[in-house]
C-alpha cells in the first residue's frame, strides 16, 4: 500500500452573467474533476498552497488566488496493481488571470460552468463532496 498527498483548487470567477466554476476533464481516465496534483513531485519542499496554485495553473491555464482552505478529502484507488490511499487538500480560489485554452496535456478539456451544472458534470464522489462544501461557502464569500 502506498500513500499520496495532493493539492488543488476549486476556482470561481465572477462574470456579468454570474458565478462560473472551473472544471477539467482528465486525459487518462476522462473523468471531470477539480484540478489537483501531487505535493512535492516537481519542487522539493513545496507546500500545499504552492502546489495547489501551481497545479491549477498548469492543468487549466488559469491563475487563482486562495480564498479559503477546504476540508481535505481522502479516497483509495489502484494504479498498476498497487493500492493507493490518497489525501487531497483543496482550496477555494478566485480567478485572477489566464486562458483555459492554455492548459497542459493532462487535461483534454477545461470549462467554466454555471454552479447548477457542476455536480452533474463531476465524475467522482470525492469531488462532489468538495463541491457541497463550496456551495455552503459561496453565498458568504462570493456574494
Amino acid at each position: 500500500m502506498k500513500f499520496e498527498f495532493s493539492a488543488g483548487g476549486v476556482v470561481f470567477q465572477k462574470t456579468k452573467n454570474g458565478i462560473e466554476i472551473l472544471l477539467c476533464q482528465h486525459s487518462q481516465h476522462h473523468g471531470w474533476v477539480f484540478p489537483k496534483g501531487l505535493i512535492g513531485d516537481h519542487i522539493e519542499n513545496e507546500g500545499k498552497e504552492e502546489t495547489a496554485l501551481r497545479e491549477v495553473e498548469e492543468e487549466t491555464g488559469v491563475r487563482g488566488r486562495i480564498i479559503k482552505q477546504l476540508k481535505p478529502v481522502g479516497y483509495w484507488y489502484v494504479f498498476e496493481g498497487e493500492k493507493i490511499k490518497k489525501k487531497v487538500y483543496y482550496y477555494l480560489m478566485e480567478y485572477l488571470s489566464g486562458d483555459i485554452n492554455n492548459h497542459d496535456f493532462e487535461m483534454e478539456n477545461v470549462e467554466w460552468l454555471r454552479p447548477e451544472k457542476v455536480e452533474e458534470r463531476l465524475t467522482y464522489k470525492s469531488d462532489k463532496d468538495v463541491w457541497k462544501e463550496v456551495q455552503e461557502l459561496m453565498t458568504a464569500i462570493v456574494i
